[in-house]
């Protein structure tokens, strides 16, 4: 918006006033109270006439300029505004255009981010169940290992158990069925193979 002029402003009320002024005397001294009015024309009424005429006359060419200025710049102001506003009013239905385009498309949009929400969710549940049954095969293979592994220890500490009590029966069997003479006759046997 322009900045406001005051001198033309000044210039233009001190018309308006003087105008006014002016109409005031030509009608105040049209004639008196209670006095009848004549239809003779007088000298006074001619200058007054006259007066008032070229008090007109002077205020209209001094007032010309400023008024017409002031019109101007407020017409041209004014036009400016409604540029102005009629630009922002296309630049206000371009973005509601563009919103009532987002908004319609509003609803296929969420329909595509929850479908892809759901792609994304069966594509992690699958990787889940992948790596678990990934990850149960290898438990398995592993406790398969450890039953065998478990399995054959106790087979040989089995088979340990049952050759030492063999080896405790037959010492036992042989203690109670050799003799003195038995005894000797193995001392001797082997005395020769070290001799030998």
């Amino acid at each position: 918006m322009e900045k406001i002029n005051w001198k033309k402003h000044l210039k233009v009320s001190a018309t308006v006033v003087v105008l006014v002024a002016g109409a005031t005397v030509v009608w105040a001294s049209g004639g008196g109270h209670g006095e009848t009015v004549h239809n003779a024309w007088k000298d006074i009424d001619t200058w007054k006439v006259l007066n008032f005429v070229l008090l007109v006359l002077g205020c209209f060419f001094i007032a010309k300029k400023p008024v017409a200025q002031f019109f101007s710049s407020r017409t041209k102001g004014i036009e400016e505004e409604l540029t102005d506003l009629e630009q922002k009013k296309a630049d206000a239905e371009k973005k509601l255009a563009e919103y009532e385009a987002r908004f319609r498309n509003l609803e296929q949009e969420s329909e595509m981010i929850v479908e892809d929400y759901i792609k994304q969710g069966e594509d992690a549940k699958k990787r889940i169940l992948e790596e678990a049954e990934a990850q149960a095969e290898k438990l398995e293979g592993l406790a398969k290992r450890n039953i065998e592994q478990e399995f054959k220890a106790a087979k040989a500490a089995l088979q340990q158990e049952v050759v030492d009590r063999a080896m405790e029966q037959a010492e036992a069997l042989i203690k109670k069925s050799i003799t003195t003479q038995d005894q000797n006759r193995l001392v001797d046997e082997y005395l020769k193979k070290v001799e030998a």
